[in-house]
Order: structure tokens, then sequence, then C-alpha cells
């Protein structure tokens, strides 16, 4: 019996002749967690997640599910794990209730178990109006959740979604984002996401991955820490003017931007200062009539982009 309690990868690598797609990878994820893998197209997030499925054997290094090693168990492995590849691809000439059925066979259900199954992903993924239709004619959307529906169908304890929203609206986003959320406390979860808001609303850990390197393993909290925003104070005031002069007041600024198109100014304080209440001092007393007011946690898209950019400007050296 495996240690049922994570999804693990040692220096995984995988090189396509002269060309290394992903390079000694190595992570580790529990129960309980969700690991957002973040990286810009063409990073080797879907090379990975297709190794630690078994899609794909590695150049070197290991990938164990549940303790299961992928290359070694690779049916262990499996029947620990729900994947959702990209672009979930599936028997389009089905029909999505037939579809289950037929993975559910594969995966050795059978009886009032696999009814009971089938019926409880189709409400969850709320794929009752669409059962009638084959899957080819689904909209992107649909076919999306049918994907996840056969990924979560045998219950698994791990499960690696790759791009889970991806295609969907607003409203969708947000059903899938809740029932990641609603499976979240008892299974291991990796999702590869280039949508930096859903870091926020589903991943409780970060991995950062540009040219098939790790570059950075943290909450979404400690990511958000190192952006230049992080302690910045941003305000919109009715006169902009006005504004500017009271924060020349504050000792602790240490630079003052103004966006061009909103005229939102953002206050960046020196090292290691706060600056947020001396700020909200000076306005109340120079009588600064301001909109909003907003201490800032620190941006996710410019840490992400600070940190995988120099790797992007190397490999096109």
């Amino acid at each position: 019996m495996g240690d049922l309690t994570m999804i693990e990868t040692s220096q995984l690598t995988k090189r396509y002749g002269q060309f290394t797609a992903v390079d000694g990878i190595s992570f580790k994820v529990q129960p309980g967690e969700v690991l957002g893998f973040l990286g810009p197209n063409g990073a080797g997030k879907s090379t990975t997640m297709k190794m630690i499925a078994g899609f794909l054997a590695p150049t070197a290094g290991s990938a164990k599910v549940c303790g299961f090693d992928v290359e070694s168990q690779p049916i262990q492995a499996k029947r620990a794990l729900g994947y959702l590849p990209e672009g979930a691809p599936s028997y389009g000439e089905m029909k999505p209730r037939a579809f289950l059925e037929f993975v559910a066979d594969v995966r050795g259900m059978s009886g009032e178990q696999k009814k009971k199954r089938i019926d409880d992903v189709i409400g969850r993924l709320q794929l009752e109006s669409v059962l009638a239709q084959s899957i080819d004619t689904l909209s992107k959307g649909f076919k999306r959740r049918v994907g996840l529906a056969q990924a979560i169908l045998h219950d698994p304890p791990a499960l690696i979604l790759d791009e889970p929203t991806d295609g969907l609206d607003p409203n969708q986003k947000h059903e899938v984002r809740a029932l990641i959320n609603a499976m979240a406390h008892d299974k291991i979860i990796v999702i590869s996401t280039h949508i930096l808001e859903e870091v926020h609303a589903v991943c409780t850990r970060a991995v950062v991955i540009a040219g098939g390197k790790l570059l950075a393993d943290a909450t979404p909290a400690e990511l958000e820490a190192r952006s230049r925003y992080h302690g910045a104070v941003s305000l919109t005031a009715v006169n902009t003017g006005a504004a500017r002069q009271a924060l020349a007041r504050v000792a602790d600024i240490e630079s003052i931007e103004i966006d061009p198109q909103d005229h939102r100014i953002t206050a960046f304080p020196k090292k290691g200062r706060a600056i947020f209440m001396p700020i909200s001092d000076v306005l109340k007393s120079q009588n600064i009539e301001v909109s909003e007011l907003q201490l800032e946690s620190g941006r996710l898209d410019e840490v992400f982009r600070s940190i995988t950019l120099p790797e992007a400007k190397e490999a096109s050296a």
C-alpha cells in the first residue's frame, strides 16, 4: 500500500531531442491542498500533468500518485487519479450519459454504484439539460463540464485538472471553482491555469513554471508579498491635484504614480513603512474627498511577469 497522502514529483524531466520541455521539476501536494500550476503558454504545464497522469513517460525523474509510481505501478496510480486533459477530449459522437457509462465500465464500476455515481456527477455538473445531445454539438463550456464529470466519476483521492475553466463564461467559471472548493477538503488537487484570479479563487499554493523550470512555490499571499504593490495605498480623489499635494506631507511615501486613464493615485511606501493610516489622516485633515482608499495586498499579475519574463528573455536569446 502506498502513501495515500500525496502527489509527488522528483526531478521530473521531459526532453524532445535537444528541446527540454520540463526540466527537473520537484514538488509535493498533500490532501486539502489545491496546487495552482501557473505559467505562460508553452511553459511545460500540460507536459508535466501528462507525465503525472501517466500519459507521457518521463525522460528522467519520477512521479508518484498516492505512493504509486506512475511508471512502475501505472494501474494503481491511475486508479487513484482523476484527470481532466487540456481540451477535454472525449468521444464526440456519444451522448454525455453513454460516455460516462463507458468511463464507469473502464473504471470497473457496475450495478447500483455505477448508476449512483453517474447520477451524482450529472447533478453536480448540471448536465441534465444536454443529456439528449451528442458531445460534439455541445458548447465549449459544457464539453469542459463533461470532461470534469469523467474526472471525478470514480471519486478519486487525487485530481489533476488542466485549465478546468478554459472557455467558460464568468457564471460557469464560478460554478466550477465552487465545485473545486467543495471537493478540496479531502482531495489532493492540482490545477493548471494561466488565469491569475483563479489562483485566488481556488488555490492554497501556487507553483510558477516557465521554460520548463520551477521558479516559485508559495502561497498566493506570499507571492503577492513579492509585488512592489504590496503595502501600497491606492485612492481615487475628486480633486487629483489637491490629493497629490496632501500626500506630499506624508514622510514615509517613497513615490507616487497616477494612472493616466482613471487618475487613480498609487502611493508606494518606503521600505518597511506602513502608510495607510498617515495617508488616511492627512486626507481627513485637509478635507480631501476620496471615492476609494485601499491598502494593496500586491498584484499577482505583476509578480507573475517579474518571475516568468527573465526566463522568457533567456529562452529567446
